[in-house]
């Protein structure tokens, strides 16, 4: 693979107007293409196989259109000076909802002054608006132009406020000054890693030609498959995080090659040859990690996955053909533009390789300390706190949190997160009188925590009858799911019980990865450590890269425990705390974590992070061939690839430390939880952990059994041959006894 990868590099350094006019034109094209035809979103989070799904496609079958999916908008009318009662004041209620009852694929609009439609204070009026034949993922639109035809209640001095109906898919996350944030810092870590404005430039340019590229694909693909609005942020924070890595690693090496005194596309080829192969094996295991995703039975998390692996395809294939061609169009012209009093990395970094020869000479303190400090970071991870977000955690003034706010005030917080229960009738019932019915809601009424019961509704056929529960407790409340689970456990003669609804969903949601996860986990571990077996031909390397990666996200998840679990951050990230809270509650307070986020951080995190040990290991091994001596070996690795390493690392954790300042507050999860990883994967792990370790091993790191060798592939991704062609002479490398097989 290293010969054609130097093939391939040579090739695009020699044309590289061609490399570069072809790349720049295809991403514009694949971009503006995906602008002028936007396809549409999907809002769809069902999970086959749940009981909420089951309940939700019983709604559909005739209890008309209200009960689906956007098949109904509420507007909350607030009255701050009295009563919504007085004369004026319900003529401007009144004139609202007439003019609701105009509006297109409005079928009914309920006034709030009827039974169960104003709260006990009267203040707090609930409008219910019922649609049909509309687009349920235009249901954003069609509820801001509803809440605009309600002006003349606004008019009369009352506040008017959608809530919100949609469900986790149906997130939309507007791009912002995020990205911005994120390139111009990167940018910085380059200028002083490189001192070179030139330099600097090249992995940015890459990095957004790939985050282009592959955002323009996956526009194109949301008019084939179900696209969910999430997918655009999750593909730039992580493809523009991988693209300037991918790029950096190329550019460090083809740098240290011309000081070398190398020719430009000698350079090129050999820096392609071997940075290029460790680049397409490290991108290989970030998209073996995200596929793995299709396994945990949740169609969105596996889009979320795949889309996001189309991402770092376009970071590789950037990085062995754009960022060659601009090296060779450049030539020593990359080093350009110095930048006054900053020297850069041109050569190895002595200070890690003193690093790299303190941590051998003390394997086993350093082991051990590392371990101590690892296991603090990740102990807090014990406390993480699974749930569901509800729109009482959102940005303190936004549509959504106030008509939380005012939905819980006037009917309670169960109000915000209903459940939908269906009951599957043996027999056909002729209405709601039926004494099947009735025992149906009496039972749903005794359960703990229920605080309300609609009035049932028989769909058309007289087999289903459905039910509007309102829990006792907010959607985020723990004690919800076991709501959901008592209703479900109903045992009534003749009733088959369902639960639907967003809170069942979620419910069902949190199940399905408990149950997944283990499988997921498996997977991933077994698929990375297997293409590192390929890559070094040493098993313990593999696994001994595996049980590290699993480390630092233990760190990772103990650090979203200590933010949103435990609350010790929560306002640093831009979260706001309830308005009823106390004194302290306002300082500190937890935010639970939706439950598929900890699965798509694993695979994320994991992919990561076996890029820095790729890299490493690369390095550590083309050492280890010229001279077989292991303790040096890591010294020298470390050495020249410190620097380099904690550059990406520094990049890496400001691209995602920018996207913390996204109101979503999975973003924010996403956020702190893949910043804190790649610091203390780029830091401890990196640089103490593994050469510890590997020093601890000695020849054992490269030992391969006789049996094993034989039959697996020459996929290595050192391409030491391609580097010592037409350089001076290596040392005699001393016989390995360990690696012979004797």
């Amino acid at each position: 693979m290293t010969r054609l990868l130097g093939r391939l590099g040579g090739w695009c350094a020699r044309h590289g107007w061609i490399v570069l006019v072809t790349w720049v034109l295809a991403a514009a094209a694949l971009m503006g293409a995906s602008l002028a035809f936007p396809s549409p979103t999907s809002s769809d989070a069902s999970i086959p196989g749940t009981d909420a799904q089951r309940a939700h496609d019983l709604m559909k079958t005739g209890f008309g259109s209200g009960y689906e999916a956007g098949g109904t908008v509420q507007l909350l009318v607030y009255s701050p000076g009295g009563s919504l009662l007085e004369d004026d004041r319900k003529e401007a209620v009144e004139n609202a909802v007439d003019r609701l009852r105009t509006m297109p694929h409005v079928v009914e609009a309920d006034t709030p002054f009827r039974m169960g439609g104003i709260s006990s204070n009267l203040q707090i009026g609930l409008i219910s608006v019922r649609l049909e034949g509309h687009d349920p993922d235009a249901i954003g639109t069609i509820t801001q132009d509803l809440s605009k035809a309600a002006d003349p209640a606004r008019e009369a001095g009352l506040e008017v406020v959608p809530a919100d109906s949609s469900n986790p898919a149906n997130k939309e996350i507007k791009t912002g000054p995020s990205e911005i944030v994120g390139v111009i810092c990167a940018l910085l870590v380059l200028v002083f890693a490189f001192g070179t404005l030139v330099a600097a430039t090249v992995p940015i340019f890459a990095a957004l030609v790939s985050v282009a590229s592959g955002l323009g694909v996956i526009g194109l693909l949301g008019w084939v498959v179900d696209m969910p609005k999430q997918a655009g942020i999750m593909a730039t924070m992580i493809g523009l995080g991988v693209g300037i890595d991918y790029a950096l690693f190329l550019l460090s090496r083809h740098r240290r090659l011309l000081a070398e005194g190398v020719p430009v596309v000698e350079s090129v080829r050999r820096t392609v040859a071997s940075s290029g192969g460790a680049v397409v094996f490290a991108g290989g295991t970030v998209i073996i990690a995200l596929s793995a995703l299709l396994l945990a039975g949740f169609p969105l998390l596996a889009t979320l996955g795949w889309v996001t692996g189309i991402s770092v395809v376009a970071a590789v294939l950037t990085s062995i053909t754009l960022v060659p061609a601009l090296l060779g169009l450049l030539g020593h012209r990359v080093n350009a533009l110095r930048v006054p009093f900053l020297r850069g990395s041109g050569g190895a970094g002595t200070g890690w390789a003193g690093l790299g020869s303190w941590v051998a000479r003390r394997p086993w303190w350093v082991l051990i300390g590392s371990v101590v400090v690892l296991g603090a970071l990740a102990a807090p991870a014990l406390s993480l706190q699974l749930g569901s977000i509800d729109e009482g955690y959102g940005a303190q003034g936004s549509e959504p949190r106030r008509a939380y706010e005012l939905m819980a005030t006037g009917f309670g917080p169960g109000s915000n997160g209903p459940l939908i229960v269906v009951g599957v009738l043996q027999e056909k019932v002729a209405d709601a009188d039926d004494r099947l019915v009735k025992d149906l809601t009496r039972e749903v009424e005794d359960v703990d925590g229920v605080a309300h019961v609609s009035e049932p509704k028989v769909n058309e056929d007289g087999r289903s009858v459905l039910l509007q529960v309102v829990p006792a407790y907010a959607p985020s409340d723990e004690r919800t799911a076991e709501v959901v689970r008592d209703v479900r456990a109903l045992q009534l003669p003749g009733v088959q019980v369902h639960v639907g609804g967003k809170v069942a969903g979620l419910t069902d949601a949190g199940d399905r990865m408990a149950e997944r996860t283990p499988l997921v986990i498996g997977v991933v571990v077994l698929l990375s450590a297997l293409l590192l077996l390929l890559a070094f031909r040493a098993p313990l390397v593999a696994i001994k890269a595996a049980v590290m990666n699993l480390v630092s996200l233990g760190a990772a998840f103990g650090a979203l425990a200590l933010v949103f679990s435990l609350g010790l951050g929560t306002r640093l990230v831009g979260m706001d705390p309830p308005v009823s809270s106390s004194y302290l509650q306002q300082i500190f307070f937890s935010v639970p974590i939706e439950s598929y986020v900890p699965l798509m951080l694993f695979a994320v995190l994991f992919g990561l992070s076996m890029d820095y040990e790729v890299f490493l290991l690369t390095a550590v091994r083309q050492s280890y061939l010229r001279h077989g001596d292991n303790a040096r070996a890591v010294a020298e690795g470390l050495g020249s690839t410190g620097r380099v390493i904690t550059s990406a690392a520094l990049i890496m954790v400001a691209v995602f430390t920018a996207f913390i300042a996204y109101p979503d507050s999975m973003v924010k999860t996403f956020g702190v939880g893949l910043a804190v990883a790649v610091a203390v994967d780029a830091t401890i792990i990196r640089g103490f952990l593994v050469p510890a370790t590997m020093v601890l091993l000695g020849r054992a790191n490269w030992w391969c059994p006789r049996w094993l060798d034989r039959i697996l592939p020459n996929l290595s991704v050192e391409g030491h041959e391609e580097d010592e062609e037409d350089g001076p002479e290596p040392e005699p490398r001393r016989p390995d006894p360990v690696t012979a097989g004797i």
